[in-house]
């Protein structure tokens, strides 16, 4: 087997890991990786060295955003979930506040907190897998860490006035 695909091979968990926590779902998640892994092995003379974990994040990037765009043209469904009761207590109250907060953030800000806390990137791995400036990263970030603490402290977010 080539360093390639060893490499490909050594990324699958963070992939699957990353993919969770971007899609909230187990089924949809593996399907994004299968893609990736499928997209990447199709694409391998396109792959002109560096890190292959960080192009693979790429990929899988931006799958998911052709995905949200495809989602966003269909009419929303929500689900009832147990997990919906107020007041939930218990250790895992606080788990579920965490992805509730997760789940608020803007999907570039999410994206970007998932890769540098989640999966251990740097800032600049960051800005290179999303495309954008690497301010831009830390802008995001920022933001994502200050909304998801105002939630966990059980702020409310601000109303604006428009006149």
């Amino acid at each position: 087997m080539s360093t390639f695909h060893q490499d490909i091979e050594a990324t699958i968990p963070a992939l699957r890991r990353y993919a969770r926590a971007l899609t909230r779902d187990a089924e949809t998640a593996d399907d994004l990786v299968q893609d990736t892994l499928v997209r990447a092995l199709r694409s391998e003379h396109l792959f002109h060295g560096g890190d292959v974990r960080s192009w693979l994040y790429t990929i899988l990037t931006n799958l998911n955003r052709n995905r949200l765009r495809s989602l966003a043209r269909r009419p929303a469904l929500t689900p009832i979930d147990d997990n919906d009761a107020p007041d939930a207590a218990g250790p895992e109250a606080g788990g579920r506040d965490i992805e509730r907060a997760l789940a608020l953030l803007a999907e570039e800000q999410r994206a970007a907190l998932l890769l540098v806390v989640l999966e251990g990137l740097t800032y600049r791995e960051v800005a290179e897998v999303q495309g954008v400036p690497i301010g831009t990263v830390m802008s995001r970030l920022a933001r994502a860490r200050v909304q998801i603490k105002a939630y966990l402290d059980g702020e409310r977010p601000s109303l604006r006035r428009i006149k």
